[in-house]
């Protein structure tokens, strides 16, 4: 499947959460992309660590590493809700982290600290609750969501796929 959004131009940028909103082709309201907050070399290297070692066909790769980006920056703005990446965006952010100079920064950067990674056992925070508030909270932001990727998409039926869990 094709990306959901066309690759932009990708330039370093600083605290960059979008604010307005662009219409795009399909008649939907599309909005920032995640790719945009690193500059292009290294989200091309961070795909490229999906394709390796995720063994993520490219085109998947980069809707994962674009939507981590966009949960990251989400995480960094809002510590006043927990939020949770799906099954399928996570590897993203393992992603990010194992590039951990490059992490680090980032997070000094954009976030005024390092974004710790805590997994959960089970089903604590990546229930479908918390994954529509992620959903949410990133489209507020004014980031487009690849709802696939999120569990979140029309063609979900409840309760066998509610944002990788039950719904709740």
């Amino acid at each position: 499947m094709a990306p959901l959004v066309a690759p932009q131009q990708h330039t370093p940028r600083q605290h960059v959460l979008p604010q307005e909103h662009t219409r795009r082709e399909y008649g939907v309201q599309r909005h920032a992309v995640g790719r945009s907050l690193v500059d292009g070399e290294l989200f091309d290297r961070l795909v490229s660590f999906l394709e390796h070692e995720d063994r993520m066909e490219r085109p998947l790769a980069e809707r994962v590493m674009d939507q981590a980006l966009a949960f990251l920056a989400m995480t960094a703005r809002r510590g006043d809700v927990p939020l949770s990446p799906s099954k399928t965006v996570d590897p993203g952010w393992h992603a990010f982290i194992l590039h951990s100079r490059e992490y680090a920064d980032w997070c000094r950067r954009n976030a005024g600290r390092f974004i710790h990674h805590h997994p959960y056992k089970g089903q604590q925070l990546r229930d479908g609750g918390a994954i529509r508030r992620t959903v949410e909270a990133i489209e507020e932001a004014g980031f487009a969501v690849d709802h696939e990727l999120w569990g979140t998409a029309a063609e979900c039926n409840p309760p066998t796929c509610c944002g990788d869990g039950p719904c709740r």
